[in-house]
């Protein structure tokens, strides 16, 4: 049972009985007036199973950030015109938005009604049921019921750095041959022949196509298409933490996603795999548009766990994956202490096989806090700062006497700085 906001008026109607009776007993009997009325009220009202509640449209798969909208039909099941109201109630982190209806209907009739939904983090966000209230005749109280219809709404992570995607596109295209320029250099593949030009690397000039015609032959290439790219998210404790109220986490995932649309549109394999002590996720694709997609779902539910990365585990899944050689991305912050009791151990067995990239999201706030030093706290605090970048920066170089490049900057650069790194590898031939 519900009541309305005519309760509390019929209540305070009762001023004037009082006024021009004053005691207690006019109090009383008007008390028990309002409260036969109310009951009278309820029990002339609609069941709430004289409707049927069904939802036609979920909130179904959307960006982090965007909204979408759910919808669910209501339909009367009797001769009565009914009046009510339905809440459409969702776990807080969908953001639920004008889900509280009023509605008619008149018999056999139904109506829509539908509501905005403007998730808050990532993963599946369910329903968690919808309230059904149908007024009586005077409109003072309400039968109410609470039905179990379900809906979802999946937020994928937002890849708010697909806006850099174009550029490099048209950075591979000149790679890929599909522009005016070729490149040449070991590890490439044969694309073509042309006259040599000023400037042209000697190298190139392939003297006996230069033998057969009147001009000195050079040969362009293009880059190798089908290698494999192993994405390995780190999801241990050390990817908790915030950079501009920003888990780590998320934007480690917002690179991985941007290197994986731009290697697969060069026509490479990319591999996923998330872990912390044990394997989360591990997704085989196999390049093209599609692997944006697969790779979004495999990270939709995933989340920081405060335990330390198993790299011995991880590494070891890399290698179940394919003994094919590969450039394999470790998106895991740069922290020294897990990085050299954790990863170092393990880096040898890598490099062997493959070829190894750390990326990481520097917080800019430790340069901000080494540069101000206008007190004795603030010099304190510098020194504080500088010591943890010359931590950060000895650890970079030992990864580097390993073999390993380190892509180490904030989090709005990570994403085009890991693809640029990519492009950069493909033009050298190195992948």
């Amino acid at each position: 049972m519900a009541i309305s906001g005519r309760v509390p008026l019929l209540v305070l109607l009762g001023l004037v009985p009082v006024v021009l009776r004053p005691g207690i007993g006019t109090v009383w009997l008007w008390l028990a007036v309002v409260a036969l009325v109310v009951a009278a009220d309820w029990l002339l009202a609609p069941s709430p199973g004289t409707v049927e509640v069904t939802r036609v449209e979920d909130g179904g798969s959307i960006r982090l950030g965007t909204s979408t909208r759910t919808t669910v039909v209501v339909r009367g099941t009797g001769a009565r015109t009914v009046r009510g109201r339905l809440r459409d109630a969702w776990q807080p982190s969908a953001g639920a938005r004008g889900n509280r209806h009023r509605f008619v209907l008149a018999g056999r009739d139904s109506v829509r009604l539908t509501t905005a939904l403007h998730p808050a983090r990532r993963g599946d966000l369910r329903s968690l049921g919808t309230t059904v209230r149908l007024a009586g005749p005077l409109g003072t109280a309400y039968r109410q019921r609470t039905l179990d219809v379900p809906g979802t709404v999946r937020a994928l992570p937002p890849f708010s750095s697909r806006k850099h995607l174009p550029s490099r596109l048209e950075r591979l295209r000149e790679l890929d041959g599909r522009s005016a320029l070729r490149v040449r250099g070991q590890g490439t593949e044969f694309d073509s022949l042309r006259e040599y030009v000023r400037g042209d690397d000697v190298r190139s000039i392939d003297w006996r196509a230069s033998a057969r015609s009147r001009n000195v032959v050079v040969r362009t290439w293009q880059p190798e298409r089908d290698r494999r790219v192993v994405l390995v998210l780190d999801t241990s404790r050390t990817s908790a933490g915030r950079v501009a109220d920003v888990p780590r986490l998320d934007s480690a995932m917002d690179a991985a996603l941007l290197l994986a649309a731009l290697a697969g549109r060069a026509g490479d394999r990319v591999d996923f795999l998330a872990g912390d002590r044990v394997v989360r996720r591990r997704v085989r694709a196999t390049g093209g548009g599609s692997v944006v997609h697969a790779l979004s779902e495999a990270m939709t539910g995933l989340g920081s766990v405060i335990a330390e990365a198993d790299w011995r585990g991880l590494a070891g899944a890399v290698q179940d994956m394919g003994r094919r050689r590969a450039l394999v991305v470790l998106l895991t912050p740069l922290e020294p202490a897990a990085v050299e009791e954790g990863l170092l151990p393990v880096l040898p067995t890598l490099t062997r096989h493959h070829r190894v990239v750390v990326a990481s999201v520097r917080d800019p706030a430790l340069d901000a806090l080494a540069g101000t030093r206008d007190d004795a706290g603030d010099v304190y605090t510098a020194a504080a700062a500088e010591q943890a970048m010359a931590r950060r920066r000895a650890t970079a170089d030992l990864l580097a006497a390993l073999g390993v490049h380190v892509v180490d900057t904030d989090a709005e650069r990570l994403a085009p700085a890991l693809a640029d790194h990519y492009l950069s590898l493909k033009a050298r031939g190195l992948l």
